[in-house]
């Protein structure tokens, strides 16, 4: 059977007096240590995309309250202590969210049985400690749900104060509502799961809809990969007068709004996907040439892709705004096939975009995804690291950015109870 133990060096003090050079005492919430130093909002987060670095600091550059104090632990005003604990589904991002907070991963246990079972055991005490667990329920969806439940039941078994679940991707979001008779709504009973579970709050990045947070009966902290790309975007040498911000499709329009706003206020088109006709692969019998064939002969497998192709073949693509001479820059908050955005970007070629640059806060690469995100549609393709990349996915339009300077930045105000959406103001 295998199994993970995650540990890392103890280094408390240096790195309480790291945390301070990230985020300036003016624009982020100062730990609220024992001499009662207060939340001091001024201005929104600064993001820095590039993987995480440790400037060498010495005191006359540290904040005055985290000179002159150097506690073993991190404790507030009302002595608890703040632990970061990491699944197996994204542990590189664990590690960087710890990096920026200063602070290390808590040692823990997680091991898979010979019948697929997961064992985990936390493996240093977190009684009385606000505990964060991240773990994306990434595919697999299901083991990765499974792992972070499981994680959550030891932290609770363990007398942790608080449990939050940081979430970067939320797997089964997309099962938000009722499209037809007798179905699932699969997000609302992963809310319940996770709330039984015994997590008392729960952090997610860029959900597929603002109606999931309603499914949690305890608080939610909605955060956005917006500013890691936006800012990313800002350092090319692309004109504003030149941008135009497209929706691959009509329920992503106000996402699209929002970030073309950010944009210098840039214009906004629409890819619409209609149907010419009503839906042929529901038919009993097809046609090639004059000769007619009965698909009565056919297995499940081989008719659910021909529907497939029908229905790809009925999509009419409609494009509302002009993009003629424009640096497209399509925004999706996920990329799973990319047939959809695939087909947009081949659409805005033919309007006349000189660029195509797509823009998705979580890369699910499901097959076919990097065949059509490779083949030449996309001058660049900007995704954030809520989801791991497996390295065979990667191809020279790829670009990865981290968020974990954002979410680390939201666990810090989250603890000291200080505001989360001023960092998008």
């Amino acid at each position: 059977m295998a199994s993970l133990v995650f540990s890392s060096p103890s280094s408390s003090s240096s790195a309480l007096r790291r945390c301070g050079s990230f985020v300036s005492n003016e624009s982020r919430c100062p730990i609220s240590a024992r001499n009662g130093v207060r939340c001091n909002l001024v201005e929104p987060l600064r993001f820095d995309n590039r993987k995480p670095c440790i400037p060498v600091l010495n005191d006359q550059m540290l904040p005055s309250f985290l000179a002159s104090k150097h506690p073993e632990n991190i404790i507030d005003k009302s002595g608890t202590r703040l632990r970061i604990f990491s699944g197996t589904a994204n542990l590189a991002l664990s590690q960087e969210i710890a990096s920026y907070m200063g602070l290390e991963l808590g040692k823990i246990k997680i091991k898979r049985f010979a019948d697929g079972e997961i064992y985990v055991q936390l493996q240093e005490s977190v009684r009385g400690c606000d505990v964060y667990l991240v773990q994306p329920t990434c595919p697999p969806a299901n083991e990765n749900l499974m792992e972070l439940l499981i994680m959550i039941d030891a932290c609770r078994r363990a007398s942790a104060k608080t449990i939050t679940t940081v979430i970067p991707y939320f797997g089964y979001a997309r099962a938000d509502r009722k499209t037809q008779g007798r179905e699932s709504i699969a997000a609302k009973l992963v809310a319940n799961l996770i709330t039984e579970a015994g997590a008392n709050r729960v952090l997610a990045c860029d959900l597929h809809s603002g109606q999931s947070m309603g499914y949690f009966d305890i608080p939610v902290d909605h955060v956005y990969g917006q500013p890691v790309i936006l800012d990313y975007l800002a350092s090319k040498t692309i004109c504003s007068d030149d941008l135009v911000v497209v929706s691959p499709d009509v329920g992503g329009v106000a996402r699209a709004r929002a970030f073309a706003k950010k944009l210098s206020d840039a214009p906004l088109a629409i890819v619409d996907k209609r149907r010419h006709g009503h839906n042929v692969a529901e038919a009993r019998s097809l046609k090639c040439g004059d000769a007619a064939v009965d698909t009565d002969s056919f297995s499940n497998d081989v008719l659910q892709v021909i529907k497939s192709m029908l229905n790809v073949m009925l999509q009419v693509m409609n494009l509302i705004g002009d993009v003629k001479g424009k640096v497209a820059v399509m925004v999706d908050d996920m990329i799973d096939t990319a047939g959809t955005i695939a087909k947009g970007a081949a659409l805005l070629h033919q309007e006349g975009a000189r660029e195509v640059y797509a823009c998705s806060t979580h890369a699910v690469f499901s097959p076919p995804a990097i065949e059509r995100l490779s083949s030449g549609l996309f001058q660049e393709v900007i995704i954030t690291n809520t989801i791991p990349v497996m390295e065979q996915n990667y191809f020279p339009q790829l670009t990865v950015l981290s968020v974990a300077n954002l979410l680390g930045e939201t666990i810090w105000r989250v603890h000291d109870d200080c505001s989360v959406s001023s960092i998008f103001q």
